[in-house]
Formats: structure tokens, C-alpha cells, sequence
């Protein structure tokens, strides 16, 4: 039996064939797994530097989870991720609401300590972001995205930067 072509939507655009009428048209948040060397220290630091809450787990399971809001991560150590082969560092993006957000949250971490790699500013390719780091080498790059804004000012024919 052939197998028929994949299809999805993009830029309101077909892309393939009539598999995609199964798949799913909207995910629900990633939790991204983070590698550290020890859960209950790694989770430490993102509970009283990062501000988030520590869910469950140890670092004897391998495996620890914490949360901020809707951002949900796991902490996984060195015995838990040797099976899969998965090592670190890794980079995470925190996709916040506003400017003033990104700043916001770097003045907090900052003040708290945090091991901040990049202050906030505005790129080239319209994101706005700050980098941070944890013990383990992670980064944790918080960024907001204004392409919107500039489209929105130029169809007004204004400039917002």
C-alpha cells in the first residue's frame, strides 16, 4: 500500500498530501530537558536565583521538575540521560510578552545574582533578548519577538525604532 504524502499549512499555503487532516494542528508547550550535573543544586539555583518552583523530584530519580507560569522544564542528571546520549550544554528560549518583560526579568535576575552572558538589546533579526547562564553551562536566552510591531508601523508608514 503507498503511503501518502505529508501535508500542513504554512503561511496559509498547502504544503503535501492529505496525511495532515490526522496530525495534530496545535502542540502544547515543549519542556525542554536540561542537563545539569546535580538535580537538587541545579534546582536551587533556579528556584532562589531564576525565580522558579521546584515541582518534584531528586537527584537520585535523575530527574527533577520545575515551573514559572506556563514554562515547565526538566532538570536531568548524567545517570538519567546516559542511555539516550543526550549531554549538554544546552540553550533554552523564554519567549516573554514585551520589551519592557525582557528587561524586567534581566533587572531581577541580575539583582538576584544570576550569571547574565548578554544584556538586553535589540538584534537584527527583531527579537529583543538577554543571555544567562546556569552553574552547568546552560543558557537561557529570554527574548521577545517585535517583527509585529515593525510590520504594524510600516503599514502606518511610522518607524518605532
Amino acid at each position: 500500500m503507498a503511503k501518502e504524502a505529508f501535508s500542513c499549512r504554512w503561511n496559509n499555503t498547502e504544503i503535501g498530501g492529505a496525511e495532515s487532516q490526522s496530525m495534530p494542528t496545535n502542540f502544547p508547550h515543549a519542556v525542554p530537558e536540561i542537563p545539569v550535573t546535580d538535580v537538587e543544586k541545579a534546582a536551587a539555583y533556579y528556584v532562589e536565583t531564576l525565580g522558579f518552583r521546584f515541582d518534584w523530584g531528586d537527584d537520585a530519580g535523575g530527574i527533577g521538575g520545575i515551573s514559572r507560569g506556563q514554562c515547565r522544564m526538566f532538570l536531568t542528571n548524567a545517570s538519567l540521560r546516559e542511555p539516550h546520549g543526550n549531554s549538554g550544554p544546552v540553550v533554552i528560549w523564554l519567549n516573554l510578552n514585551s520589551k519592557g518583560e525582557v528587561d524586567e526579568l534581566h533587572q531581577r535576575w541580575q539583582a538576584a545574582g544570576a550569571r547574565i552572558l548578554s544584556a538586553p538589546e535589540d538584534k537584527p533579526w527583531n527579537l529583543r533578548e538577554f543571555t544567562a547562564a546556569d552553574p552547568d553551562g546552560n543558557q537561557l536566552r529570554v527574548f521577545y519577538d517585535f517583527t509585529w510591531e515593525l510590520r504594524e508601523a510600516a503599514q502606518k508608514g511610522e518607524s518605532i525604532l
